[in-house]
Formats: structure tokens, sequence, C-alpha cells
């Protein structure tokens, strides 16, 4: 049996167009697998639930009997070592947890407003 040449053409046509649709659709159509779904909506849920905790960090620093002198030593830190300053200050502790929060403690540090 022999195949007609305009549905070869045609086969290879559809096979080509289907290519460059995925290709079109997943570089800057905006496609996505599920696994990169899953992966940006486990980000914004993390950086959704350290923005709910950072007045918590804030409430800790208010209560805290030695905030003074902690806050001093935040503050004398430099710029990239506060986050480490504001762990140390257990202020990035939530209560229940085995450690300190890296992100909450950054964000804790832009709540703090130390350049006054």
């Amino acid at each position: 049996m022999t195949i007609p040449v305009w549905l070869k053409h045609s086969i290879y046509g559809t096979l080509i167009g289907a290519a460059l649709v995925g290709i079109v659709g997943f570089s800057w159509g905006g496609w996505m697998t599920e696994r990169g779904a899953e992966e940006m909506a486990n980000k914004m849920a993390q950086e959704e639930v350290i923005v709910a905790l950072v007045p918590v960090c804030l409430e800790m620093y208010r209560t805290d009997n030695e905030r003074i002198a902690k806050l001093a030593t935040v503050r004398a830190a430099s710029t990239f070592s506060r986050r480490e300053a504001v762990m140390e200050a257990g202020w990035a502790t939530m209560p229940g947890s085995d450690g300190p929060n890296r992100d909450l403690a950054q964000a804790c540090v832009e709540g703090l407003d130390l350049d006054e």
C-alpha cells in the first residue's frame, strides 16, 4: 500500500506544528507542568506564612526583657549579619519549633526598622 504524497506532508506538518505549539506554550505561553505549579504554590504559601508570622516576631521583641541589649547587638551587626543576630536573639524562633527560621528572621529585621 502506498501513502499519497499529500498525506505524508500533512502528517509531517501536523507533527512539526504540534511540537512547535508545545515549545511555544511552555516557553512563552505560561503553560507549566503539575510539578512546576506545585512548587510555585508551595513557595507562595511559604511566603504568606512568613508574612503572617512577622507580627509574632515583633511581639516577641516587644515583650523580651533583654530587648534593649539584644537590639543594640542587632543594630551593631553589619547589614548582612543582622538576620543571624535576630536569630540569636530568639525572636525568629516560633513557639513549638526546634530552631529559628531564616526567612522569618529576615522579615523581622525589615519589620524592626533598624535604620532609624
